[in-house]
Formats: C-alpha cells, sequence, structure tokens
C-alpha cells in the first residue's frame, strides 16, 4: 500500500446537499486545492455532487470509484467524512473499504485522524467496523420488536409468507453473486435495485 510520501496524483470529491445556490462546493474545493498545492501533489480530477449524502445515487460519487478501480490517482481527498456519504457508518466504511481494495488512499481534510496514510489508520477502521457492527444488531433489534408487535396484535399472517419470499431472493443474490455477477446484473435478475443488492451482499458478508 501506498504511503503518504509516494503520493502524487490526487482526486478531489465535493459535495452539497441542494442545488439551489445556498451552499457551494467552491468553498470546500478552494482549500482542498491549496493543500494540494502544499504537498506538491497533481490534481487528476474533481468531482462534485449537489445530491444528498443519504444515497450512493451520485453520479460522480459513481464515477470517482469507477475512476478509482482503474487506478487514475492516489488518493481521494474530501472536505469531510460527511461530505463523502451520510448513508451511515456500515455504508461509509464499506466505500472507504473498496477504496483500499482498489489500492487507493483516502483522507480527509478536517478530521486528521481519517486518513489511510496515517498511523491511527488501522484504530479507525476497527472502530468504525464496531460502530458498523452494532448499527447491525440495532437494526436487528429493532426488526425483532416490530415483529413481536405485529405478533401481540395478531397481524403476523403475511409475515410468514413474506419472510418465505424475502429469504428466496436473500439466497439468490448470495448465489449469484458468488458467481461473480455484478451487482447490475443481479439486481436485474432479482427485481431490485443495485443498492438492495449491495445491502443484502454487504450484510451477509462476515463482521
Amino acid at each position: 500500500m501506498k504511503r503518504a510520501a509516494s503520493i502524487e496524483r490526487v482526486a478531489l470529491y465535493a459535495r452539497v446537499s441542494t442545488k439551489d445556490g445556498r451552499q457551494d462546493t467552491e468553498n470546500q474545493l478552494i482549500q482542498l486545492r491549496e493543500y494540494c498545492a502544499k504537498q506538491s501533489w497533481e490534481i487528476t480530477g474533481e468531482y462534485v455532487d449537489h445530491e444528498t449524502g443519504g444515497t450512493s445515487k451520485r453520479p460522480h460519487f459513481q464515477r470517482l470509484f469507477a475512476d478509482a478501480r482503474q487506478r487514475k490517482f492516489d488518493l481521494v481527498l474530501f472536505w469531510s467524512l460527511d461530505r463523502l456519504s451520510r448513508e451511515g457508518v456500515s455504508a461509509t466504511l464499506n466505500h472507504l473499504e473498496r477504496l483500499t481494495a482498489a489500492g487507493v488512499e483516502w483522507r480527509s481534510f478536517t478530521e486528521q485522524y481519517l486518513d489511510s496514510c496515517g498511523i491511527f489508520r488501522d484504530a479507525v477502521l476497527s472502530i468504525l467496523a464496531t460502530i458498523a457492527k452494532q448499527e447491525r444488531i440495532r437494526r436487528s433489534e429493532r426488526a425483532s420488536a416490530a415483529i413481536a408487535r405485529l405478533r401481540r396484535q395478531g397481524k403476523t399472517d403475511h409475515l410468514g409468507r413474506k419472510r418465505k419470499v424475502l429469504g428466496a431472493k436473500l439466497e439468490t443474490v448470495r448465489q449469484l453473486h458468488e458467481q461473480g455477477l455484478s451487482l447490475r446484473v443481479i439486481a436485474a435478475k432479482v427485481h431490485a435495485s443495485a443498492m438492495t443488492v449491495q445491502r443484502i451482499i454487504h450484510r451477509e458478508q462476515p463482521a
């Protein structure tokens, strides 16, 4: 894995949630550019979205990861972690791990501890993984509580049917993923969105 000293090409990612001009990504980009200039880094691309961070279905976000797989840059620099993603800890951790798997470093400009080149990298990822695991546990507990409430109200007849359909879909997604099919192909086969398929696969993976 590359260390900070060998970084030469950098991609900037900036995001704001609105398109009405009340928020401006230029405020983020100016300081990111200045930081790169001080490090003598070449900016090979700027990826800017005016979309909510609650979904990964952002055009420039998707292009960022496509270019990362092609190793068009050595590091992704973003203003803060919530500018990269606000999908929750599990999904955000998955995005960081995807960059790492592609051989691309990542760094938050305003959060010095969020730096895959830094000495706290493993500790930060471990903390994020622990929080992500707790998120999954809480979701499971909430789902169990909701089912228990429906059972008390005598409204569980339809749950069994839905559970069988969902179970079959989960198994199909798992099998297709093991065969190496892409998220888009799997989504088309099970009549679900690519994001839903990605969440199913991520949930099936060990914490």
